[in-house]
């Protein structure tokens, strides 16, 4: 029973780690903008974005991670034998790459927090879609356990993220048109 309550505080915190993730670089790319704009609005804005920020970070983000990551493994012992759970495998390596993701996004963080930044808002904006390739792969992966599944999978949101971006600048075109 305690395996089930486990898997749910898991589940729990991998969701509050993805929102946080999202939510994060979405206060970056605006942050980014209210660089650009004239005073008191630019102070005013990049005031409030570094405050929201400070708390998605330290208050959502870190520790959802944190929780993820500490109860992640105690599920692992369901799964012995681990050597034939090549799924299982492929999942770990994804959470890796994802973890990864979530120390650049610090970083971003931290210069943004240091009034200085070498990412555009488009930048950011595409940096923001990584992490929903990592929600779509990991969840294919772990609901079919299936390295192809979760290949269709990615390419299929790959392939839809290709045509909303061309539908987003064919948009900005004609707006400024």
């Amino acid at each position: 029973m305690s395996f089930f309550y486990l898997k749910a505080l898991h589940i729990i915190f991998v969701v509050t780690w993805f929102a946080g993730l999202f939510y994060i670089v979405r206060l970056f790319i605006y942050h980014r903008e209210a660089m650009d704009k004239s005073e008191p609005e630019k102070k005013i804005l990049i005031d409030q974005f570094s405050i929201m920020e400070k708390r998605l970070w330290y208050g959502i983000t870190w520790p959802s991670a944190v929780l993820t990551l500490l109860f992640g493994p105690s599920l692992l012992p369901s799964f012995m034998p681990i050597n034939k759970e090549y799924w299982l495998h492929a999942k770990l390596f994804l959470v890796f790459l994802l973890f990864l993701y979530h120390l650049q996004c610090g970083r971003i963080f931290k210069s943004l927090q240091n009034g200085e930044t070498h990412w555009t808002s488009m930048k950011l904006r595409i940096w923001n879609e990584v992490a929903t390739l990592f929600l779509v792969a990991i969840v294919f992966l772990v609901i079919l356990k299936d390295m192809a599944s979760m290949g269709y999978g990615i390419l299929g949101l790959v392939i839809f993220s290709g045509v909303l971006m061309l539908g987003i600048r064919f948009y900005r075109k004609l707006r400024s048109s």
